[in-house]
């Protein structure tokens, strides 16, 4: 079966980043819910999953697989670089790392193009963790976002789309209707 992946390496993933995100949260598409943050890790790797099922070319799913669970462990939780080198190796880490975004930059548009030039340095599994966890950011914008913010939102992803999108075809289309949706969310 092409692009399958371990059970177990998936559970052990799946765990660390439910510890390490654990009494996290993100504010929901309405005003007062908030929404426990292993749910966006849930979903990014839903979306990896259902493009390694429907995608010929073979890749190294496990690799995929535990980047997506860990993608936001390095930038968002007290976990560093190296904890990650000891607990799941030199490929994941790095991949997490590239996903990472680099706060010392000053501006958001810095951050998200240095994170892409290292993500584009990465293997394609890197990329698809990028493009699902973009699919998923784009289901609904929090419900304080502005017109602003929600506009600056989806002209970033469409860069991300312009600069990653060609490295699978599943989320290329997913990512590019996403786009396509959000704009209903500008008045």
């Amino acid at each position: 079966m092409p692009n399958s992946w371990d059970p177990d390496i998936y559970s052990r993933a799946w765990d660390y980043a439910t510890l390490a995100h654990e009494g996290q949260t993100y504010g929901g598409a309405e005003e007062g819910v908030q929404v426990p943050y292993i749910n966006h890790v849930a979903s990014v790797a839903m979306e990896v999953v259902c493009a390694l099922i429907h995608t010929d070319e073979q890749l190294d799913a496990n690799l995929a697989v535990q980047c997506a669970l860990l993608h936001d462990v390095v930038e968002d939780t007290s976990i560093g670089y190296h904890e990650l080198v000891d607990s799941f190796g030199l490929s994941v880490a790095d991949g997490v790392q590239a996903l990472t975004k680099d706060f010392q930059l000053t501006t958001k548009r810095e951050q998200m193009a240095d994170s892409v030039k290292r993500i584009q340095q990465q293997p394609k599994e890197i990329w698809i963790v990028k493009l699902a966890d973009r699919v998923s950011n784009l289901y609904r914008p929090p419900f304080f976002w502005d017109q602003e913010r929600i506009s600056y939102y989806r002209d970033e992803s469409q860069f991300i789309l312009s600069e990653l999108g060609e490295c699978n075809a599943i989320l290329h289309s997913r990512l590019r209707k996403k786009i396509e949706e959000y704009g209903d969310f500008l008045r």
